[in-house]
């Protein structure tokens, strides 16, 4: 891979992003400006600051808290939190509410002498990193007053009156205690992203605050954040007003390709081809302190991407270029992994971020000046119709691709590469589809009726399709996770709530004990539950073949996972070892972690430990009883049609089974490349459906 001479004669300059783009001021809102003068004189110092080459981090971490703009404003702010029991808070980027308001609160006794002040964050690298940081600025160990629970870390103790946690760890405490009663303030953080959980987050927490008034007890006091939104939409669903805080979100130069890139569904690589080559240019032609970010799709392709910059890198090393370090950011990586990113630059090294959406909003990588946008993102759908999930590329909408560039812009003017034209962008939507109208409400439905609510009369800020709340009452119905009108769970569905799975995957997973193989369930569906632990390096393609031959059984997928995992676990030396038979280590760390969390789960509920051994046909029985919907039947014609839709799929790629024709395959996911693939596979026999007399999924 090259680099271009002509570093901008592939771009447009379209002007600059500001605030107004991303959540014009509504006549309802109230604004609280800053101080122009006071704004003014901030920049100079700035200015001088970075003219001497002091580094920001010498600033004293209270000189940095009192230059925010929340802080500034604080009197007012806390006025208005005051007067609502609701309120919305519409912040800029860079005013400081997450890190600040949680600590205002404490200091001012809005929120008491002993509740707890809890702040959902939608992904978990940002509920570490930001905690971490308050407790910095508290002058304590992270888990004492400050604290974070994300999965598979609980940083809290009886001292914590600040707790950062994910939106999805919030919604288990609800199905523990509905009313939220450790809490007195709420604060939904980023709520714009429209998450599942968010979603299902704003009406449990709603619901928390009328349960307490109506059981006459303290009340619990919530706040809705976020740099951006539809503010008639959540001010007229929460009956709430909106404070507008304005912050100091700098300059960011917009630059649009010329000639449009091939489509995003088939033309992956020239899309990641051209994000490649835009970084290197702006590599090449600015200062060493100015980072990167480039936005990509998925592990895969980050990893690809990652591989290919740090050889390109390796060859420019010497020929007057400045150092350059390759950061992977998305959510399956280690938590500790995540914040590498975050960590300042070395003195004259550039810092390049390949990262998923997870550097969207929330936390700031610091240092970023160039943000390349290639336009696209990793979306699950479920299709009622059909049944079926499909995972495929999209493009992402207007808001996302201001949120992106002004990522440029966080702490000095910057720039942003669109990999794609301006006519692209003008065909955007305007804000990104809320997932509760576009994915599987299996596993909301329940953890709702695990709350004590129908998801058919939940209160959803925007309600999911009938057809899409039906097909998950089926599918528990199916699963004999429900039954009765009104609905309630079964003894075996209040089991399955305790799982932080889909239901399906649970299901499997009880029904291992009858099958007499816990063990093995366990360890393939934790590792069903991240990314592949396969690597597929494109120049090393055959050699990754060969590699992965060695684990590779005729039943399917699940098995030679499940051959995987033996073997990694058998090994010292795990590292070298996956280097060696192409393995991502990453990958198998996170399904040991997410094992062991599964394990103690199955303890708690009293699941007879077992281990099928090599009887591994005992395993794919048991997967049958959680996946009974996906089944796809070999055809005369020698094509693949789903059981239940008979929607035409093939047999991915990179299945073991690619090349075989068993009459019957059960798959874990359908992925949509063109056309629809089926990964994830066991081979099933027919006999199995009705063997004992007993329907799959038939409740007990």
């Amino acid at each position: 891979m090259g680099v271009h001479d002509n570093a901008d004669s592939k771009y447009s300059v379209m002007g600059t992003s500001g605030f107004s783009k991303l959540a014009p001021k509504r006549p309802n809102t109230v604004v609280f400006n800053e101080n122009p003068n006071k704004i003014a004189r901030h920049e100079d110092n700035q200015q001088n600051v970075q003219t001497e080459n002091t580094d920001k981090g010498n600033i004293s971490l209270q000189q940095q808290r009192k230059s925010l703009p929340v802080y500034r404003l604080r009197k007012r702010l806390l006025e208005e939190i005051r007067r609502h029991h609701t309120l919305i808070i519409i912040g800029e980027t860079g005013s400081g509410k997450t890190t600040q308001i949680p600590q205002l609160l404490l200091s001012s006794g809005i929120a008491g002498t002993s509740g707890c002040i809890g702040i959902t964050e939608p992904r978990r690298v940002a509920a570490v990193s930001v905690a971490r940081r308050v407790a910095q600025e508290q002058g304590v160990e992270p888990g004492k007053l400050v604290g974070y629970c994300v999965r598979f870390e609980d940083v809290t103790s009886s001292q914590t009156r600040i707790k950062y946690l994910t939106d999805g760890m919030m919604v288990r405490e609800a199905m523990i205690d509905e009313i939220l009663s450790d809490y007195s303030v709420v604060i939904l953080d980023e709520a714009h992203e429209r998450s599942v959980q968010t979603d299902v987050l704003l009406g449990v927490a709603r619901r928390a605050q009328n349960l307490r008034k109506l059981k006459n007890l303290p009340p619990l006091k919530l706040l809705i954040m976020s740099a951006t939104m539809d503010v008639d939409k959540f001010s007229k669903y929460f009956q709430a007003p909106a404070v507008y805080l304005e912050g100091r979100q700098h300059p960011v130069k917009i630059y649009h390709a010329v000639k449009q890139q091939e489509d995003y569904t088939q033309g992956l690589h020239a899309y990641m081809f051209s994000a490649l080559v835009t970084a290197f240019q702006i590599h090449r032609d600015n200062p060493a302190n100015e980072d990167i970010l480039v936005f990509l799709t998925g592990q895969e392709e980050i990893e690809a991407a990652v591989a290919s910059a740090r050889q390109v890198a390796k060859q420019l090393d010497g020929k007057g270029y400045p150092p350059l370090k390759v950061f992977p950011l998305y959510s399956a990586l280690p938590t500790h992994q995540q914040l590498e990113a975050f960590k300042p630059s070395v003195p004259g090294m550039r810092k390049l971020v390949m990262s998923t959406n997870v550097a969207e909003t929330s936390v700031t990588i610091g240092g970023i000046r160039h943000v390349i946008d290639t336009g696209v993102v990793k979306a699950r759908t479920h299709h009622p119709t059909t049944g079926l999930d499909v995972l495929r590329v999209e493009k992402v909408s207007k808001a996302q691709a201001w949120q992106r560039s002004g990522r440029g812009g966080r702490e000095a003017p910057g720039k942003c590469y669109r990999t794609y034209t301006k006519e692209d962008f003008e065909r955007m939507k305007e804000m990104p589809v809320p997932e509760i109208q576009r994915c599987s409400l299996t596993g909301v439905a329940l953890q709702l009726l695990a709350i004590g609510v129908d998801i058919t009369t939940f209160d959803f800020m925007d309600k999911p399709p009938k057809d899409a709340v039906d097909v998950a009452v089926t599918c528990l119905e199916k699963l004999g996770a429900v039954k009765g009108s009104p609905l309630h769970l079964t003894t075996l569905g209040r089991t399955m709530s305790l799982f932080p799975l889909d239901p399906r995957f649970t299901k499997a997973i009880l029904a291992s004990v009858e099958h007499q193989c816990l063990e093995e369930a366990l360890t393939v569906i934790a590792l069903l539950s991240g990314e592949s632990v396969f690597s597929d390096p494109p120049a090393k393609r055959q050699q990754a073949y060969v590699a992965r031959s060695r684990f590779a059984s005729p039943e399917g997928d699940h098995v030679t996972l499940l051959n995987v995992f033996r073997a990694y676990t058998n090994t010292k030396q795990k590292k070298v070892w996956c280097h060696e038979n192409f393995l991502h280590h990453r990958n198998l760390e996170y399904a040991a972690e997410v094992r062991q969390q599964l394990a103690a789960l199955a303890e708690r509920a009293n699941l007879e430990k077992a281990s099928c051994g090599t009887n591994t046909e005992q395993l794919r029985k048991a997967l049958l009883e959680g996946l009974h919907d996906n089944l796809a039947e070999l055809q005369r014609d020698q094509a693949y049609v789903t059981v239940s839709s008979k929607q035409p799929v093939a047999i991915h790629p990179s299945s073991t089974l690619h090349g075989t024709k068993p009459p019957l395959i059960l798959f874990t996911e359908v992925v949509a490349t063109g056309r629809c693939y089926v990964r994830g596979l066991s081979v099933i026999e027919s006999s199995w459906l009705t063997e004992k007399g007993r329907h799959i999924g038939k409740q007990d």
